[in-house]
């Protein structure tokens, strides 16, 4: 069975297929960025965002700590927040993720030091007594965090950012096209997935072997199987020689806006994609529109892959 491919949409003519094509997903990245509007005033979007506020926003160490620790975290927090805030439990066994958690208590306006310390210090500052002081950062201390995988409980609210629709063979098109695209890729069946919440995976394969390996977890949804693989190698094409988690969401953004353009030419329905987006840029979905000439070179690219396995 074949893939359905958009019935309103032919890049078939090879003397106007460029043009066509460029101004076909300008005109899907300006729906996109519409759709990320809608997303961001609906109650789902809101109702998920409330609950995303309430997760610290941790410095980029302990980000940097969490990753080396729990490269599939997500949402992290400390064993009584879990409890207190989400009624959810750590699960027995589980190894806790370690950051440096600040340490503020009343603080020598000349020293810096807190009480205990000021004491044994040097410092002879003696105008106000320690229970005037005022409160300051006065070191850190190692603390235990979880990631929402290695909890259960009530639910958290989610977004619905599945693509649905007819996929016909169009997973097997992509994973056979995997050489072209540069990439080795397996599907992996959901018992085995080792990636916590993620849909997919794009990294180095070995030290030896530089060419990116993506990895999907296996999911009834065909249509959203294929998206989640288009998502991956649009991560593999434009991003697999860029470590800077600085760039993340714009990285997000543009492997996103990829996965809904194609996603889209073959018949798809990827409006979910703008919860994905709202969710990773929730503040600029121009930013979509400002990298448009990556995200459009990235589509037409995997949809002549798409079209080549047909």
């Amino acid at each position: 069975m074949s893939t359905t491919r958009d019935s309103s949409v032919s890049f078939d003519k090879t003397d106007t297929r460029s043009d066509e094509m460029n101004s076909t997903i300008e005109q899907w990245i300006d729906d996109l960025v519409a759709g990320v509007d809608d997303a961001q005033t609906s109650e789902e979007f809101q109702e998920w965002l409330d609950v995303q506020s309430r997760f610290h926003d941790y410095s980029y160490r302990n980000t940097l700590l969490i990753k080396r620790q729990y490269p599939e975290a997500t949402r992290v927090a400390g064993y009584r927040t879990w409890q207190e805030e989400f009624d959810r439990h750590v699960q027995e066994g589980e190894s806790a993720i370690w950051i440096w958690a600040p340490i503020i208590t009343k603080q020598c306006p000349e020293c810096e030091n807190s009480p205990s310390y000021h004491e044994d210090s040097d410092c002879d500052y003696d105008e106000t007594p320690p229970e005037e002081w005022s409160e300051g950062l006065v070191g850190f201390k190692p603390a235990p965090v979880f990631d929402v995988s290695q909890t259960e409980g009530e639910s958290l609210p989610d977004l619905d950012t599945e693509a649905t629709g007819d996929a016909g063979d169009l997973v097997g098109r992509l994973t056979g096209a995997a050489d072209e695209v540069g990439v080795t890729v397996r599907i992996v069946p959901e018992a085995k997935w080792t990636h916590g919440e993620a849909k997919g995976i794009c990294e180095q394969l070995s030290l030896v072997d530089m060419q990116p390996r993506v990895e999907v977890r296996d999911r009834e949804n065909d249509a959203d199987l294929a998206r989640t693989l288009i998502h991956e190698y649009a991560h593999a094409l434009l991003h697999f020689d860029i470590d800077d988690d600085t760039e993340r969401s714009k990285r997000e953004v543009e492997a996103e806006a990829v996965a809904y353009v194609v996603g889209r030419y073959c018949g798809l329905d990827t409006s979910g994609s703008a919860f994905y987006l709202a969710a990773w840029e929730s503040d600029d979905p121009e930013i979509v529109r400002d990298r448009l000439d990556r995200i459009s070179s990235t589509a037409e690219e995997l949809i002549d892959v798409v079209e080549d396995g047909a």
